[in-house]
C-alpha cells in the first residue's frame, strides 16, 4: 500500500543540538503507526514536521512528503505545507489547552473548522447545515454527545479528559486523511481510555492513517500495527508492535502503601464541599464532598473524566471561588488564593495536569522554578538555584535543561519542572493532579520516588489525583472514588481496590486492561447540572 506520509533523513537542529538525527518513517492509510520514546526523545518535533512546522529556533532538514506533497525539503519547510494542514493532515497536541479557544463555544469552532477545510468556497444555509452535521459527527466519533448543551459549552466547562476528546473532535471536523495524535490518552480514566482504543481502531478501519505518539504502551499495543522506537532523536528500532512491545507478564497487584504510624492529624480537610462552574448558576460539579488528608499520609482521588476531581483540587488550592462548604489547613479556615497568607500559600502547593501555560517563555525554566524558594522561603537567589539544581537532578533533568525555555522542553520535562517548583516551597500538603500522564515509565519512577522520599523525610501530606490504579495502589493510604461530583466509595486503598463495592470502582478496575472484554461504555454525558444557555 502506498504510504500517505514518507519521512526520509529528517534532522532537527536547535543551535548545535540535534533534536532529530536522520529519522525515517512511513505511515499508510488504513493503519496506525506508533512513535514511541521517552520524554525529550523528539517525538513532538517529528510530528510537527509532518505539517511543515517547527518550534521557534528549530531548523528542519531532510524530506517529508504528505499525500505526495513535499512539506519539508532540503533546508526546511516548503511553501506547499499550508496546502495539507487540516485538509490532509491534522495534529492534536498533547495538552488540549493549546488547541482550544477559551473564548469560543466548541460548537461554533467545530462548525467553522468543517466549513474552512471541507466546504471551502461554499456558502449559504446548506453549507452551514452540512458543516453543523460534520461537527456533530466529529463529537460523536470522539466519544462525546452532540446535543445542544454540549455544543454550547466553553472549553473550561469540560474536565481535562473531556477537553482531550474535544481536541480530537476538532481534528476530525477538518476531515483529514492523516491524524497525528500526541499522547491522546493523557488525562483519560480507564473507561475513557478503553473507549479511545476502540475509536482509534474504528478510524483506522475507515481508512484513516494514524500516527500515535504515546508513552502508553498498552494503548499502542491495542491500536498500532507498527511501532517506531525513538531515543535521543534517532530511530533505534522499527517493526511490528507485537515484536517491539510485547505484552508484559501478568503480575499481582502491589500492596497499598502502609499508613503513617503517627497520630492521625488532618493537615488539610474539606467538609460538605459543593462547587459550581458559572457565577449566578448552581450547575453543581461537586456536591457535599468531604475528605481529610493526614500529616505524612497520601489520599488518592479517582473517578471517571468529568467526575469533579480537578474542581476539587482547584478548590483546595484556592483557585476555584464558586464553592461553599468548609476548608481548613491545620485547623484554620482556608480562603481563596488572593486572601491567603504567605504561610498558607506555601503550605498548600498544587501541581496541575496541563503545566505549559504556567511557565513564562521569556525566562528560563530553572529561573522560574528557583523563584519559588526566593519568594516563599526567603532564600537568596544563589542558594535557591543550588537547591533547585539538586532537586532538578533527582527528577532526571540535566544542566542543559536548565538553560532552556518552556517552549523547548517536552511535556514530560515540564511536568517534572512544575513538580520541582512546588517541592521547593516545602509544603505541608502537595496536591498532584494527574502529574504522571505526560511521563514515560522512567520519569514516573523518578517522580514517585521523590514523593515517597518527601513523605518519609518531612511528613508532607499528598493528595494524589490519578487514573493509574496500579500507581494509586502503590502510593495511597486512603482512596476516594468520585462520580458525577459525589463520593461513591471511600476507604483504605488496599480494601477498595481489592474488594470494591461501588459500580463505578468496579468499572474502572475492569477497564484498566485495554485487552479486557469489558463492554464499551456509552458516550460520556455532560457534566451534571450544566444546562444549555
Amino acid at each position: 500500500m502506498e504510504p500517505v506520509i514518507e519521512v526520509r533523513g529528517l534532522t532537527a537542529l536547535a543551535g548545535t543540538a540535534k533534536l532529530l538525527d536522520g529519522v525515517d518513517l512511513t505511515v499508510s492509510a488504513g493503519e496506525a503507526t506508533a512513535l514511541v520514546g521517552r520524554s525529550g526523545s523528539g517525538k513532538t518535533t517529528a510530528a510537527l514536521a509532518l505539517l511543515g512546522e517547527a518550534t521557534p529556533g528549530v531548523r528542519l532538514r531532510g524530506t517529508v512528503r504528505v499525500a505526495g506533497v513535499e512539506v519539508v525539503g532540503g533546508e526546511g519547510p516548503t511553501g506547499a505545507a499550508r496546502e495539507v494542514r487540516g485538509r490532509v493532515v491534522s495534529y492534536m497536541p498533547q495538552h488540549p489547552a493549546h488547541a482550544l479557544n477559551p473564548a469560543r463555544r466548541i460548537g461554533s469552532v467545530l462548525t467553522e473548522l468543517a466549513r474552512l477545510h471541507r466546504l471551502s468556497g461554499e456558502s449559504g444555509s446548506r453549507a452551514r447545515s452540512t458543516a453543523a452535521d460534520h461537527a456533530a459527527e466529529a463529537l460523536r466519533t470522539a466519544g462525546l454527545p452532540d446535543d445542544r448543551a454540549t455544543l454550547r459549552r466553553f472549553p473550561h466547562q469540560f474536565s481535562g479528559g473531556q477537553r482531550q476528546r474535544v481536541a480530537l473532535a476538532q481534528v476530525l471536523a477538518c476531515g483529514p486523511r492523516v491524524l497525528v495524535l500526541d499522547e491522546p490518552s493523557t488525562g483519560l480514566d480507564t473507561v475513557a481510555r478503553l473507549r479511545l482504543a476502540g475509536q482509534l481502531n474504528r478510524l483506522a478501519a475507515d481508512g484513516y492513517a494514524l500516527l500515535l505518539l504515546s508513552h502508553d504502551h498498552d494503548l499502542v499495543r491495542a491500536v498500532a500495527a507498527r511501532t517506531v522506537l525513538l531515543d535521543g532523536g534517532r530511530v533505534t528500532a522499527a517493526g511490528p508492535t507485537r515484536e517491539l512491545l510485547p505484552a508484559p507478564a501478568a503480575t499481582p497487584a502491589p500492596p497499598a502503601a502502609t499508613a503513617s504510624s503517627g497520630p492521625a492529624r488532618a493537615v488539610l480537610e474539606a467538609r460538605n464541599l459543593t462547587a459550581w462552574l458559572r457565577p449566578g448558576h448552581r450547575d453543581e460539579v461537586l456536591h457535599e464532598v468531604s475528605l481529610r488528608v493526614q500529616e505524612g499520609g497520601c489520599t488518592a482521588v479517582v473517578g471517571p473524566s468529568g467526575s469533579g476531581k480537578t474542581v476539587l483540587a482547584r478548590c483546595l488550592a484556592g483557585l476555584h471561588e464558586r464553592h461553599r462548604g468548609h476548608l481548613t489547613h491545620r485547623g484554620d479556615p482556608l480562603p481563596v488564593l488572593r486572601h491567603r497568607t504567605t504561610r498558607q500559600i506555601r503550605g498548600v502547593q498544587y501541581v496541575w495536569q496541563e503545566v505549559r501555560n504556567s511557565f513564562d517563555d521569556r525566562r528560563t525554566v530553572l529561573e522560574q522554578v528557583a523563584r519559588t524558594a526566593v519568594r516563599l522561603r526567603g532564600l537568596t537567589a544563589p542558594e535557591a538555584e543550588r537547591r533547585t539544581r539538586e532537586l532538578w537532578e533527582r527528577l532526571g533533568l540535566t544542566s542543559e535543561h536548565a538553560t532552556r525555555h518552556a517552549a523547548s522542553l517536552s511535556g514530560g520535562e515540564l511536568q517534572r519542572a512544575a513538580l520541582a517548583r512546588a517541592l521547593l516551597a516545602e509544603p505541608d500538603v502537595l496536591i498532584c493532579d494527574e502529574i504522571t500522564t505526560a511521563l514515560d515509565a522512567a520519569g514516573t519512577g523518578l517522580v514517585t520516588a521523590e514523593i515517597t522520599r518527601l513523605r518519609e523525610e518531612s511528613d508532607t501530606a499528598v493528595l494524589w489525583i490519578g487514573h493509574d490504579l496500579g500507581l494509586v495502589g502503590r502510593l495511597a493510604d486512603d482512596l476516594i472514588v468520585l462520580d458525577t461530583g459525589g463520593v461513591v466509595e471511600r476507604g483504605d486503598s488496599r480494601t477498595v481496590l481489592s474488594s470494591p463495592t461501588a459500580g463505578t470502582t468496579r468499572l474502572l478496575l475492569r477497564s484498566q486492561n485495554l485487552g479486557s472484554a469489558a463492554p464499551a461504555p456509552e458516550p460520556e454525558q455532560p457534566v451534571k447540572g450544566t444546562p444549555a444557555p
